[in-house]
């Protein structure tokens, strides 16, 4: 090829390169669009949290464990958890529940209550005693704190700080049957059955007196040996195949006449 055909030739080559469309050309970097978030989870709302105290344990344990997990500071969450948990037996896991609570609000009364109900509840009222202690500090005018005191300080071995506790309740609620039946069961452990029997009726005459105070009451009777006034208390609020395996043990925890009076620490035992 000539000079002027290699230069024609080149120029021709230069031109066709200008002449290609733009889409030879590399494309310019398309970034993606950010994917949407994800919508925040929701807490209840108070007509739903309202509606949770309907629920069974079970149901409320995954309720409030739910809302716990949307806000771990979430207080109420946190004892509402420890309530149901302990209403299922659950009693660590109760306690562990409440003093979550604890760590992020130290003086919260309720969290406080729970961890105390959550060790007497297990039998390890020693280490109810603190969180008691610390709510009767908060609140010394609750009968709460005193009464579960009374309890935990029994389950420790330490009966005349367990007395004083529960006469200290009954002074601040002298109407709580909750507070009446307890100071009862402690004249029933330390072998005052007629005490206990005169405290418990007085509780099941008081308004809204829960199921417990009548069976604690026929105990105290069968204890006595008084089994046709217990068993009408049993009838009340059981089934016959209930009340005949209630007065089967009531007979056979029954002192005998010519015999010491049982205590209910013995009659504790026996179940």
């Amino acid at each position: 090829m000539c000079r002027m055909s290699a230069l024609a030739a080149t120029a021709l080559a230069l031109g066709l390169a200008a002449a290609l469309p733009a889409a030879a050309a590399k494309p310019p970097e398309v970034k993606a669009a950010p994917a949407p978030a994800a919508p925040a989870v929701q807490r209840a709302t108070a007509e739903e949290r309202s509606l949770a105290a309907r629920l069974d344990p079970l149901a409320r344990a995954a309720f409030w464990g739910r809302e716990t997990d949307i806000d771990p500071r979430d207080a109420e969450a946190g004892v509402n958890l420890a309530q149901a948990l302990r209403a299922m037996g659950k009693y660590e896991d109760a306690a562990q529940a409440a003093q979550r609570v604890l760590v992020i609000d130290p003086k919260n009364l309720e969290a406080l209550l729970e961890v105390a109900r959550a060790k007497v509840g297990s039998g390890q009222g020693f280490y109810g005693i603190e969180p008691a202690r610390q709510a009767q500090v908060l609140a010394p005018r609750d009968w709460r704190p005193a009464s579960l005191l009374g309890v935990a300080y029994e389950q420790a071995g330490r009966p005349e700080e367990a007395l004083e506790a529960h006469r200290q309740a009954a002074a601040l609620a002298p109407e709580n049957p909750a507070v009446l039946c307890n100071l009862a069961l402690f004249y029933a452990s330390h072998g005052d059955a007629p005490q206990a029997e005169t405290l418990l009726r007085t509780a099941a005459a008081k308004p809204g007196a829960p199921m417990a105070v009548r069976q604690n009451l026929a105990l105290v009777l069968g204890l006595q040996g008084r089994f046709d006034e217990a068993e009408k208390l049993v009838r009340q609020d059981l089934p016959p195949e209930a009340v005949a395996n209630n007065m089967a043990f009531l007979r056979a925890v029954a002192p005998n006449p010519a015999g010491p009076p049982r205590s209910w620490d013995s009659v504790r035992t026996a179940q």
